[in-house]
């Protein structure tokens, strides 16, 4: 069982709660008490690995501070190996505070470059939408990250492709890199093969 760990970072009513919990039960529900601290655990088989993971939901108050770096803050991102950063298109408040909080993760990162979805929630109330599609792209690419537009009230299959994309980037960045010594040693024997099958055929 390959663990993983998920932060889920957003400024308040952009709907963070409800993003874990959509994705850990597939039920939507509206309402949650935002002060506390949640960690939700479930396991998941993605591409034949089974997948053990663990996904923190920070309260809201500790992602406001601005003056510092909270501890609990600084802890959570070293602690994650994958970011979900949430904003509301209704909301450009939330949108705007997402800049403040990926810049969060690179310092306390260093030198990694964490896997990172951005997501764009609340897509179906498009009446009150102020943040558009293009702008989310756009934010996503000036920071590195890959974007999704989804509505966590409206239906569980975008949330759960945010998490699996998410954790498709994790898996990615877990795995060894090949050796280099064994990966030159297997292109040239392909070369060689491919060499060997050419001059026969010229025969």
């Amino acid at each position: 069982m390959q663990p993983v760990k998920i932060l889920v970072l957003g400024a308040g009513d952009s709907g963070k709660t409800a993003l874990c919990v959509r994705f850990i039960t597939r039920r939507f529900i509206g309402e949650y008490d935002h002060r506390r601290e949640m960690t939700y655990r479930c396991s998941r088989t993605l591409d034949h690995e089974d997948v053990d993971l663990e996904i923190l939901d920070l309260p809201s108050k500790v992602l406001e501070v601005q003056e510092s770096l909270p501890a609990s803050l600084e802890s959570s991102i070293c602690w994650a190996d994958g970011f979900l950063l949430l904003y509301s298109i209704t909301q450009r408040l939330t949108f705007m505070e997402v800049p403040r909080l990926k810049a969060l993760i690179d310092k306390t990162k260093h030198s990694l470059i964490p896997p990172t979805v951005l997501v764009a929630n609340k897509a179906d109330l498009e009446v009150g939408r102020e943040v558009t599609t293009e702008e989310g792209q756009t934010l996503a690419k000036d920071l590195r990250c890959s974007f999704r537009e989804l509505s966590v009230a409206e239906a569980a299959s975008g949330v759960e492709a945010a998490f699996l994309q998410l954790i498709r980037q994790v898996l990615d960045q877990q795995r060894p890199l090949p050796d280099r010594r064994s990966y030159m040693l297997t292109v040239r024997h392909a070369l060689t093969r491919k060499l060997t099958r050419s001059k026969t055929m010229q025969w």
